[in-house]
Order: C-alpha cells, then sequence, then structure tokens
C-alpha cells in the first residue's frame, strides 16, 4: 500500500488543502474512511462500493464526488486500486461542485455528469500518468478554469475562512463563538455553513471536536487526558467510534492504515492551514 500526498499551488490552495495518490495492487482492499470533508476522486484502477452511516450503499464512479461525510464508512474496492484525489476546502466544494453540501453529504456523486468530457479526458490522461507530482500538473489548470468559471461570493469566502479558523482555535470549539465573530444573522450562518461545509455549526463543533481528540490519541496522547473534552469517558468512545470507526482503544496498532496515515497527516482536510509550497502561509 501507497499513499503520498503533495500541497497544491499557491493558485490552487485556497480550493485544495492537498493532493493524494493511495496505490494498492491487491485483489481486494478495504477500509473505512472517517467523516470527512468533500472529496474529488480519480479512480485510475479499481471499483467498488461504500457504505455510509444512514445505512445506505453506493457504488463508486471513475470520477467520484464524496460529499462530507457524517460519519465512519467501510468501504471496499477490487483491486488492483489506484486513485488519484482531491481533499476540498469549502470554497473548492463551492466554486468545483456548486450543490450544496448538505444535499450531498454521505452521498456519491458521478464527476463524469458534473464535469462532462472535460472530466473525462483528464482521468483519462491521468490513468497514463506515474507521478503525483505529474498529475498535480495536468490536475491543477482543469480546477482552475472551473473555479473562475464558478466563483465563489467575497462574503462566502470570508465565512468560511473564518469558519476554519473557529474550527482550529486553542481550547473548546463553542457555536456561540463563531456566531459572535460573524456580522449576519445565526439563521443566515447556518444556512450558509451547511451550504459549504455539510452541516450546521453544532454537528461541525462535535464532528472536529472528536476528529481533533481522535487525531491526539493515535499520536500518542493517553485517552484519559482527551477525554477532558467529552461529558464521560463512554461519550468519547461513542463519538470516535462513530465518526472513525475505531474506539480510541484501537486508535494505534489495530488502526485501519489509510486512517491512520489521515489522521496523522496535518496537511490533510479543510482545516489544514493555508500553507504554500514555498512554506509561506
Amino acid at each position: 500500500m501507497q499513499l503520498n500526498f503533495a500541497l497544491p499551488s499557491a493558485e490552487v490552495a485556497p480550493f485544495v488543502s492537498v493532493f493524494y495518490l493511495f496505490r494498492d495492487d491487491s485483489p481486494q482492499f478495504e477500509g473505512i474512511e472517517r467523516a470527512d470533508v468533500g472529496q474529488i476522486r480519480f479512480m485510475l484502477k479499481g471499483e467498488g462500493v461504500i457504505a455510509f452511516p444512514g445505512g445506505h450503499e453506493e457504488p463508486s464512479t471513475p470520477i467520484m464526488i464524496n460529499g462530507p461525510g457524517t460519519g465512519a464508512s467501510p468501504y471496499r474496492v477490487n483491486g488492483p486500486f489506484h486513485c488519484f484525489g482531491a481533499s476540498l476546502r469549502a470554497v473548492g466544494w463551492g466554486s468545483l461542485v456548486g450543490m450544496s453540501a448538505a444535499d450531498r453529504a454521505d452521498h456519491v456523486t458521478d464527476g463524469a455528469l458534473l464535469f462532462g468530457e472535460e472530466g473525462l479526458a483528464l482521468l483519462e490522461r491521468l490513468r497514463g500518468i506515474e507521478t503525483l507530482a505529474d498529475m498535480v500538473a495536468v490536475a491543477e489548470p482543469f480546477i482552475l478554469n472551473h473555479v473562475r468559471r464558478n466563483p465563489v461570493p467575497d462574503d462566502h469566502r470570508h465565512l468560511c475562512e473564518v469558519v476554519r479558523q473557529w474550527l482550529t482555535q486553542p481550547g473548546p470549539i463553542r457555536v456561540a463563538d463563531l456566531f459572535a465573530v460573524l456580522p449576519m444573522s445565526e439563521r443566515q450562518v447556518t444556512r450558509l455553513v451547511n451550504r459549504y461545509y455539510g452541516g450546521p455549526p453544532k454537528f461541525l463543533e462535535r464532528k472536529f471536536r472528536t476528529l481533533r481528540a481522535a487525531t491526539e490519541i493515535a499520536t500518542g496522547r493517553p485517552p484519559s487526558e482527551v477525554a477532558v473534552h467529552f461529558y464521560d469517558q463512554s461519550h468519547m468512545i461513542n463519538e470516535i467510534r462513530h465518526f472513525t470507526g475505531h474506539t480510541p482503544g484501537s486508535l494505534g496498532a489495530q488502526m485501519d492504515p489509510v486512517l491512520a496515515i489521515t489522521l496523522r497527516e496535518e496537511r490533510f482536510g479543510e482545516l489544514a492551514p493555508l500553507v504554500f509550497p514555498n512554506g509561506s502561509e
């Protein structure tokens, strides 16, 4: 199994937090995906099915757009499985996908229907490329063309950045803190957060508090110390199981290997800081 990451260019960084290339040549591959942000995945080899928290299963598509997740999702793929993907920031979802993230949460959207022949041509080109760097080089112009044609309003971009900073602030995440710093009504904020993030602020508070806790445990912090962020230890166990598919005790040697990498990879996901290849922010 191989999973590599690459940072986007400065132009693409507001829309994509990280690119990745996954390869596994096993005849069948199974795993658990944590509750995640929106993803665009080009299935270079393999096809499979993903089981969402509501109990429904959906098949993969050659260009697979995964909406934000509300819980852990087991998947299985008939291999070999090779996938080039982009982890979308909220503004990237708004520009590239356009649909409400809340409507597409826990669903697969067929990217061929959204991107048409242009997307399918990119998929075929990616299938003939070996390195992640070369894949990024051909994918970025495609992304920039789409975001320029479908710009997100400036006030929405501002809201998305405020939400990102709110979710990454040190200490407890509180919805009241978000409402306090945005010049909008609570109803407006909730509507836009649903549209770009796939759930209301209260749900994001719960989701990202738990993913932060899972990352702390996966990187060596004792679960007993992390439990202070929850009502009690039982609450922590249930929340971590719901959002990662694992218990705190299995967030270690028994952890799904892809989950382990994405929990420990600070650049993976919407909350990654805007860090460009030259190291600036």
